[in-house]
This record gives structure tokens, C-alpha cells and sequence, in this order.
């Protein structure tokens, strides 16, 4: 990895970064498309093969226009962690970057960029089985929101960026706090790969996102997001999988399992989904210098792309 981190010393990377919704996925082709770029996203969801509706996946258009990293590496039942998406980032941009081009990071996972742009490494802390089977268990039991809520009493910082419906890195979090007696978040050690980078954000007023989102939920309803859960089922890909869990997904298996209606489920997304942007704010809302648009002032293509010219013309004239 130091070899690697090296290779990255010094390279330009472009950071498009925002809550979900706001449409930064487009923005990020736009801006590829301009300055002759490739897209390397760091979602915890979109790692996800077979799931494209429920994770607001890249389109196939906006795929065969522009090259995208970090889409579609493992099955719904692998496991993919925090450390092997850092590693692939950073190949990713370093051989972006030797080719010649601009990489764009396209940020929705704020634990996933903070570990890319600081340099995490994991905690020194082994798996405790027994620990990791009791609360295991408790989840079964209580639902993984309730350990997630125990998880931001204790360490507010790293609960922000766990969804309430990831068990695995819930219960990580929790392990590592149990068995150190410190938070989770404090105990990432540190080794900034060098980037020079410019982050451009979108944003937009709260209510004004909130109906965008929940328009965007009944949207992937309308393409399908419900024949999409069940060939999931099909391949049997069941609800205790961290995947099938998360945002998107895990709402409807009460209506799979004849335990709730569709309605409701719907409603539980659109909550669920408010709750995750809130957590997103709190981690973008941690860095400095951001260039951040207002995302319903209409197209912010263009002046999205003077700032990046901006930027690329500052370092082609070695500032």
C-alpha cells in the first residue's frame, strides 16, 4: 500500500461530493465528459451486483458514456469491506491519473471518502467472536436500528456514517468500542495519500430535498424496484444479508413476508432516506473549502465546470 499511496503523491483529483438526490451522479458525467475524465464512486451500496434500482446505480447510458470504478464488484452475499473499496480507489485514481486524465471521486458514502482522502487504516483490533455472536443475536432479536442507536449514544461520529440498516459494520463499531472502551471513529489511524484536490458540492434547503427524495422513491417503484427485490429472492439472496438490508431494499421485506403493505413500506423508505441524508450532511459538512452549489438553482453544469477550469488551469500553471 505505501508503494501505491507513492504512485498517488501529488496527483489531481476532482471530488464531487452531496447528499443523495441532488444529483451529483449526473454532474460528475458532465464534468467527465468536459475535461476528459473517468468516475470513481464510493458508495458502500453500489458494489452491489443484480442491484441497480434500489441503489440509484449510474445509468447504463451515463456507463457507456463515461467509465466508471467501483460499480458492480461482488455478489449480494460477499462481503465487501471499507478497506479493500480505499485500496481500489486508489489504483483506480492512480491509474487514471498516469493516463492522462482527470479522476472524479463521486462521494455518497462519507465513511467510504473520508478513508480514501485521509488515508484510514483500519483498528488493530481483532474480531472477538463471542462478542460479535451476542450481538448478533441482539439484532435478530431487536432490529439492527437499535443497535445502531446504541452505537450513536457511544460514538455519534462513526454512527453518522453507518447506515441504521448495516448490521456487519454496525456491530464492527460496536466491537471495536467494547473491547478498547473508546469511540469507534477516534481509532482510524491516519496516512494522507497526498491529493491535491478540489471538492464541489451540491446541495439544496432541506424540505426542497426531502420531496426530491421521496420522489426519487416512488420513481424506482415506477422502474421496477420491486421485481428487482424479487429475482434478489429468486437467486436467493435472503433478508439476513447485510445487502438485502440496506436502504432501498430492507423496507420492503415486511411486504415480502405478508406482514405489511406496500404503502407503508414506501413511507419507511422515504423516513429512512431523510435519516440517511441528515448523516451524509454531517460528514461532508466536515470539510473545509468545499465549493458548494445550490442544486435547485437549475443547471449548476456550467458553473460547475468554470470552477473546475479554474482549478485545472491553476495547477497546469504550477500553482
Amino acid at each position: 500500500m505505501s508503494g501505491l499511496r507513492e504512485r498517488l503523491r501529488g496527483a489531481a483529483a476532482l471530488v464531487v461530493l452531496g447528499p443523495t438526490a441532488t444529483g451529483k451522479s449526473a454532474l460528475a458525467v458532465e464534468l467527465a465528459l468536459r475535461f476528459d475524465g473517468e468516475i470513481v464512486n464510493l458508495d458502500s451500496r453500489q458494489v452491489y451486483r443484480h442491484m441497480q434500482i434500489g441503489t440509484a446505480k449510474p445509468t447504463p447510458a451515463d456507463r457507456a458514456a463515461v467509465v466508471h470504478h467501483g460499480l458492480d464488484l461482488v455478489d449480494p452475499d460477499e462481503t465487501w469491506t471499507l478497506a479493500q473499496h480505499q485500496e481500489l480507489a486508489y489504483e483506480e485514481v492512480a491509474a487514471i491519473h498516469a493516463a492522462g486524465r482527470l479522476p472524479i471521486v463521486v462521494a455518497g458514502t462519507g465513511l467510504y471518502l473520508r478513508a480514501v482522502l485521509e488515508g484510514w487504516t483500519p483498528p488493530a483490533v481483532a474480531p472477538h467472536p463471542a462478542l460479535r455472536s451476542r450481538l448478533y443475536a441482539e439484532a435478530e432479536r431487536d432490529g439492527s436500528a437499535r443497535l445502531h442507536s446504541r452505537l450513536a449514544a457511544l460514538d455519534p461520529v462513526a454512527a453518522a456514517g453507518i447506515m441504521p440498516t448495516d448490521r456487519r459494520r454496525t456491530i464492527r463499531a460496536l466491537e471495536v468500542i467494547e473491547a478498547t472502551g473508546r469511540p469507534f471513529s477516534e481509532q482510524q489511524r491516519a496516512e494522507p495519500p497526498g491529493l491535491r484536490t478540489l471538492h464541489v458540492g451540491l446541495t439544496m434547503e432541506r424540505a426542497e430535498l426531502y420531496a426530491r427524495a421521496d420522489a426519487r422513491a416512488e420513481s424506482m417503484l415506477s422502474a421496477g424496484l420491486l421485481g428487482e427485490i424479487e429475482a434478489l429472492l429468486a437467486r436467493d439472496y435472503g433478508w439476513e444479508l447485510a445487502s438485502m438490508r440496506s436502504i432501498g431494499y430492507g423496507e420492503f421485506a415486511p411486504y415480502f413476508e405478508g406482514s405489511a403493505v406496500l404503502e407503508a413500506c414506501v413511507e419507511r423508505l422515504k423516513l429512512n432516506t431523510h435519516k440517511f441524508i441528515r448523516g451524509q450532511y454531517v460528514w461532508f459538512r466536515r470539510y473545509e473549502g468545499v465549493r458548494w452549489l445550490d442544486a435547485s438553482d437549475g443547471d449548476t453544469r456550467d458553473e460547475a465546470a468554470r470552477i473546475v477550469e479554474e482549478w485545472t488551469a491553476s495547477i497546469a500553471a504550477g500553482h
